[in-house]
């Protein structure tokens, strides 16, 4: 029932701006005959909104029901050409009915002399006017859709970016913990009690790997001492065949790298290069030019099982998804390094949305208060011009032209207004926020 009322003041609102608009050109161009009295005005105004009226209902339920039956009508070229059809029959129809409301039904003429003097060519101009009306909704309708499938696109983007991000850090569990097992397969053939031991360390630092993993970013300086845990757990094995140098704090407390980055690189560090007490592997972790770089003597294992290539590439494409800044690999004859940004701002996936929604809220409300300025200087003219306006019809003439900018400027005022504050007649406040919020939260679409 809500909707139906709406579609009717919908109807009235749409009628009585192409009555004057119509009136308006008939005037401007000399046409407009007759006497220009308010019993005429008024007959012609209920006639001209019976028929609009009859139009804009009939189309928007031909629409309506077009779209229940055969769904979106850009679908196909088919679907357009045949709903573009069926609403100039309705409108055929709609200006049929009104012709026989208008003429059998308040002026009593009877129905088989109605007929008998029914001529086609009255439809001309009627359903001229309905197909420039047609021709409006659909463009409204392309934009609309064309609006939805942006919101479609954005929200493809962001799920699609947030998935990845997603599923690189979730390749972190069962990459370490495999790694981790192979480990300990070699401790337990080695040492036992040393395996022990490693198993119960295992833990902690597992659960480090739990907890930090679904974040996008964090300090170095958590970094470093999760670091220093690691290589403890690494010298359970190697003992002293690894000596790693690492600062006890970054030189800026704000800065930040990915979760788990040191583990994956000592990761590799250790799987890719000898590590005994002959040939010892030093690893050194310090910060240069505001990257923070890895680095360890190059002794490469001449049979090494072929690598996953997990680690170095996961660090690579969370930072490609976090930043422009890029990861840096440096392979030389004596050394191995790889230098990670180091991100002093709060630079991550929501950040860069966050920054991106705020901008786009301040162009909006700038964009909303250069509106409303407009609106009131336009209202402020429509005060000041329309009683002078008046005045100059009541001193030269008894035909009160003054009627068609006082009206016309007024509808034109009104929509202003509208625009300015956010509010559509036909589908209320805020109607656009509202259909982007819930395309936004709707999981089908």
């Amino acid at each position: 029932m809500q909707k139906f009322i709406k579609d009717i003041l919908a109807s009235i609102a749409i009628g009585t701006v192409i009555f004057f608009v119509i009136h308006i050109v008939l005037f401007s161009t000399g046409a407009l005959n007759g006497d220009f009295t308010p019993a005429n005005v008024w007959k012609e105004y209920y006639e001209n909104m019976i028929m609009s009226m009859l139009i804009y209902l009939a189309n928007i339920y031909a629409w309506r029901f077009f779209r229940f039956k055969y769904g979106n009508l850009l679908n196909s070229g088919k679907n357009l050409f045949f709903g573009f059809l069926l609403n100039l029959t309705a409108s055929f129809a709609a200006i049929f009915v009104s012709k026989i409301i208008l003429q059998v039904v308040i002026a009593r003429i009877p129905f088989v002399e109605f007929i008998s003097n029914h001529q086609f060519n009255s439809y001309l101009i009627p359903m001229f006017i309905a197909v420039v009306i047609i021709l409006a909704f659909y463009a409204f309708y392309f934009y609309k859709h064309w609006q939805e499938n942006r919101v479609k696109e954005q929200k493809i983007i962001a799920g699609t970016a947030s998935a990845k991000f997603d599923a690189l850090k979730n390749q972190l569990d069962p990459h370490f913990l495999f790694n981790s097992l192979n480990v300990l397969t070699s401790l337990i053939e080695e040492d036992p009690n040393q395996a022990q031991k490693f198993t119960t360390s295992l833990s902690k630092v597992y659960r480090y790997v739990l907890e930090q993993k679904n974040k996008d970013l964090i300090s170095v300086d958590e970094e470093f001492r999760f670091a220093r845990t690691y290589v403890r757990l690494l010298k359970m094995r190697f003992e002293d065949s690894i000596v790693f140098d690492i600062p006890e704090k970054s030189t800026n407390p704000e800065a930040k790298i990915v979760p788990l980055s040191l583990q994956l690189l000592l990761e590799n560090a250790v799987k890719h290069n000898v590590v005994t007490s002959d040939r010892p592997l030093h690893i050194s972790v310090y910060e240069e030019d505001n990257m923070l770089v890895v680095r360890n003597n190059l002794q490469e294992k001449q049979v090494v099982r072929k690598s996953s290539g997990v680690g170095l590439q996961n660090i690579k494409q969370r930072y490609e998804i976090l930043t422009e800044r890029k990861v840096l690999i440096q392979k030389g004859d004596v050394n191995f390094s790889v230098q990670l940004p180091m991100l002093t701002k709060q630079v991550s996936v929501m950040e860069k949305q966050r920054v991106y929604i705020d901008d786009k809220y301040y162009k909006k409300a700038k964009e909303k208060v250069e509106k409303i300025k407009k609106f009131y200087g336009n209202l402020l003219s429509y005060c000041i011009i329309i009683p002078f306006l008046a005045f100059l019809n009541y001193q030269s003439t008894g035909f009160p032209w003054v009627l068609f900018p006082m009206v016309g400027w007024g509808i034109g005022v009104i929509a202003h207004g509208m625009e300015a504050y956010g509010y559509n007649p036909l589908w209320g406040k805020g109607w656009e926020d509202r259909r982007i919020k819930k395309y936004m939260d709707d999981d089908r679409f």
